[in-house]
Parts: C-alpha cells; sequence; structure tokens
C-alpha cells in the first residue's frame, strides 16, 4: 500500500518542524512516505489504494469519505501500534481530553488517542461530555455565527473541562480552549515533548490564515 503524509493546513501554520518530526518517524515505519501538501478540501489527485495518515480530524472525516480511491489514517493508530516510538513520561500528570468533532463518530480514533495518552504516563479525567458525546469546542460554528458568540461558546465547552490541561488533536481547538481559559496540550506537542503555544487565538485571524493555505494548496 502506498502511504502518504498529509500534515493539514493547520499543522503547517502552527508549527512546520513538528510536522518534519512526524515525517521522519514515519519514513522510519512505512520506508518511503512522501508529504502530501494539497489541502483536504481540494481533490487530492492520489493513485488508488492511497492511504492517507494524518493529524488532523477535519482531514481524517474528508479522506475517509469524500475521495473514491483512498483511506485514511489517524497518526494516533499508527503510534498506538508502534513498538519504536519514544514516548514521553509525564508522570502521572492528570490532563482531560475534547474529542475533535469531526472524529467524534470514530471509536477507533478515540481509543488510540486514550492508549497514547496512557503510554505517556497521563492520568484521563474525562469530561461529563466525551467521546461520541463529545461538545463541540465552539469554531466549527464561525462563519454561521457572529464571532462575540463564538467566542462565548469556546468560553462555555472549556469551562466544562474538568481539569486544567486539556488534550487537543486539532490546532483550532488548542485556540478554542486558551481563549476559554484552559491550557491546551495538543497532542502533537505532547508526543514530541514540546509546549503547546496558542498564538492568534482571535476567530477571525485565525480563519484568515486557514482561507490563505488553502487558497494556496
Amino acid at each position: 500500500m502506498n502511504h502518504v503524509f498529509a500534515p493539514g493546513c493547520a499543522l503547517m501554520l502552527y508549527k512546520p518542524q513538528l510536522a518534519d518530526k512526524v515525517q521522519g518517524f514515519l519514513q522510519q515505519e512505512f520506508k518511503q512516505t512522501s508529504r502530501h501538501l494539497t489541502c483536504c478540501r481540494h481533490v487530492p489527485l492520489l493513485p488508488a489504494g492511497t492511504q492517507v495518515i494524518n493529524v488532523c480530524p477535519g482531514c481524517d472525516r474528508r479522506y475517509r469519505s469524500l475521495y473514491e480511491g483512498v483511506t485514511a489514517l489517524s497518526l494516533w493508530e499508527v503510534l498506538a501500534d508502534s513498538s519504536t516510538f519514544p514516548f514521553p513520561d509525564y508522570g502521572g500528570v492528570a490532563m482531560t481530553i475534547q474529542d475533535a468533532c469531526p472524529t467524534r463518530d470514530q471509536k477507533r480514533t478515540q481509543a488510540a488517542v486514550r492508549m497514547l495518552l496512557a503510554r505517556m504516563k497521563v492520568k484521563i479525567v474525562e469530561p461529563k461530555a466525551t467521546g461520541g458525546q463529545s461538545v463541540c469546542c465552539g469554531d466549527a460554528f464561525y462563519g454561521t455565527l457572529p464571532v462575540a458568540s463564538v467566542k462565548a461558546m469556546m468560553t462555555k465547552r472549556a469551562q466544562d473541562m474538568p481539569e486544567n490541561d486539556v488534550v487537543v488533536t486539532c490546532v483550532s481547538c488548542v485556540k478554542s480552549m486558551h481563549l476559554g481559559g484552559k491550557r491546551p496540550r495538543y497532542l502533537v506537542d505532547l508526543l514530541f515533548g514540546e509546549a503547546t503555544v496558542p498564538g492568534d487565538t482571535d476567530p477571525d485571524a485565525w480563519h484568515a490564515e486557514l482561507d490563505r493555505f488553502i487558497g494556496n494548496h
């Protein structure tokens, strides 16, 4: 099977050097794993039978449902089965989880995320609405509701989190949790021992960045 790595718009805008680290690991696991930078909102034009390894929940949903001939596999599932990845040890620190909207119906993804946290010695404290019952961080409503309403939804969801440290698999969730007063812990950062940096959390500014990237890729 042909594998490609799709870091997604958000990771490339957030920390492109992390995309390099992920691809370096994948090339050890799958040998020649090329990088796919065409945004998932565009037809991928990949050979039939290609499996797209992704870190973005939106990419995961689009590659598994929209494009004929390609399948999706999250990085989390790859790492959950890995016997070679050097997992850092967080010493039992308690963190909660925000399950991203696009993978709310994907038990495979949710299970893999929790397995990775367990392998990193993270104590998982589930929020009341979690897994298939998870509530959107608020960002999905950008463009359909006024920005003030979107920010209010972000704050409300963040306040539902039982721990200050919130594990997220989506860069937009990073910004939402930070805006809501929590400490987001982006899973790619956790895996490579890096701090999560929220950057500009203004929804208008962040979505303008995404739109520019999508248009260019």
